[in-house]
């Protein structure tokens, strides 16, 4: 039986929102099998420099991500949509194994199948050091602040 993770292109703004908000409320529960099952089975995708296909590659990576990235909290923000493309801008904190917290600023361009499931994700994310007490991003985000842009600095 086929996948199917609604809403499904072609995107319109409501629809794209709703989708980024899923994929950062996925994405906030540092589960890598949960995450993985909104990319297609043979999903291709391109983190940093870090070239990866297929969900099995994806849980490996995500499970390998969050072992490091501690206390992972993500942000998203709709940057555009075309019919089964959107791109988004994020910024998650985390702390590494040493108490060292980052804010990590990315781009990512997302391609969706006919049935809502991502086929393709590209993404470059730069880390920045911040202090702890610099910190703005703590947990998942609540549903009263759904859709909210998130500030570049």
């Amino acid at each position: 039986m086929p996948e199917d993770r609604p809403p499904y292109p072609p995107f319109t703004r409501e629809t794209a929102l709703q989708k980024v908000q899923a994929a950062e409320d996925a994405w906030n529960t540092r589960d890598p099998h949960r995450v993985a099952l909104a990319y297609t089975p043979d999903s291709r995708w391109r983190n940093r420099d870090t070239f990866i296909s297929g969900r099995e590659e994806i849980v490996a990576f995500l499970t390998h991500k969050w072992e490091r990235e501690l206390d992972y909290a993500l942000r998203k923000s709709l940057w555009g949509f075309h019919e089964n493309r959107i791109a988004v801008r994020f910024q998650y904190e985390w702390h590494d194994a040493e108490g060292r917290w980052w804010r990590s600023y990315g781009n990512e361009l997302w391609e969706f199948d006919e049935r809502g499931l991502m086929r393709r994700r590209e993404a470059s994310i730069n880390d920045v050091a911040i202090p702890e007490a610099d910190r703005r991003i703590h947990g998942p985000r609540p549903r009263d602040e759904h859709g909210a842009d998130i500030p570049l600095r």
